[in-house]
């Protein structure tokens, strides 16, 4: 059951000498781009405009940003707030010297809000339809761009699994470990694969992209009850505040997908009207 047990040491990063490239910003990075790509051909089946695709991009990266960073920072890291505020906003560490560090710490729950957020500003000052036709299409591209923010934080060794024996195990060197764990990132990053896919099905083959919500909704159920069940075998990732009030049933991360779930689940049998979009 060991002979499959590997040892995980990369490099994070590559030396250019006045900067330094983090492969976990790269994942982010190659996570637009493709992301891009993929709301481009949607775009174009609309029948929208690239100068409507132009600024969807800068509202869905900075929507994103900004929401994955703070609910980072407020679900699992509040202490940033006190201790090294502008770090929080910032990609340098200013508590114990300045630092430059990348923006680490991004949690999914607040990067969702905040897509959904500026989803809604895009919506009132761009494109003018409505805030659920946006977010039936772009959740395809997010799906995607999920994969590749899991490989991330398998390179930056963090968001670690449970302890375990089985053949799947990897050893985190860079954590200053002699013991396996589940690579949680890598299962929740593999299951992501198959949410883009399914809902790409939808969009494409089917008519489920006229029923508002409805896509928007499958994602949510989808990609929320992938993490629910893969926190089982996660580490907690900081504060567990929220699990401890609840009487530590479940964690943090459990806790938040709940309501994401819930809400999928309304938008996809419950909303009203489920109008068809001519």
């Amino acid at each position: 059951m060991f002979l499959l047990q590997n040892d995980w040491d990369p490099i994070k990063f590559i030396d250019l000498g006045f900067f330094k490239l983090h492969f976990y910003s790269l994942m982010w990075i190659v996570a637009f781009i493709l992301g891009f790509y993929v709301t481009k051909r949607i775009w174009k089946n609309e029948n929208e405009t690239s100068e409507s695709l132009d600024s969807l991009f800068i509202y869905s990266v900075l929507g994103i940003m900004i929401g994955a960073r703070l609910g980072h920072v407020i679900f699992y890291q509040s202490e940033l707030i006190s201790d090294d505020f502008f770090s929080i906003f910032l990609p340098f560490k200013f508590k114990g010297g300045f630092e430059f560090t990348g923006f680490q710490g991004l949690a999914s729950h607040g990067a969702a809000i905040g897509m959904i957020i500026s989803m809604y500003l895009y919506n009132k000052k761009v494109i003018k339809k409505t805030i659920l036709w946006i977010l039936d299409r772009v959740v395809v591209p997010v799906a995607l761009g999920a994969v590749f923010v899991r490989i991330g934080n398998f390179i930056n060794s963090e968001i670690v699994g449970i302890k375990t024996d089985s053949a799947f195990g990897v050893i985190f060197r860079q954590n200053s470990e002699n013991f396996a764990r589940h690579p949680a990132q890598l299962y929740e990053a593999f299951c992501y694969i198959f949410v883009f896919l399914i809902l790409l099905y939808f969009y494409w083959k089917t008519n489920k992209s006229k029923q508002q919500g409805f896509l928007f909704g499958l994602f949510l159920v989808l990609l929320w009850t992938v993490r629910f069940f893969v926190e089982f075998l996660k580490e907690p990732q900081g504060d567990e505040d929220l699990a401890a009030f609840f009487g530590d049933v479940l964690n943090n991360g459990q806790l938040l997908s709940i309501p994401f779930i819930l809400i999928g689940l309304y938008f996809m049998f419950v909303y009203e009207p489920k109008k068809t979009i001519e």
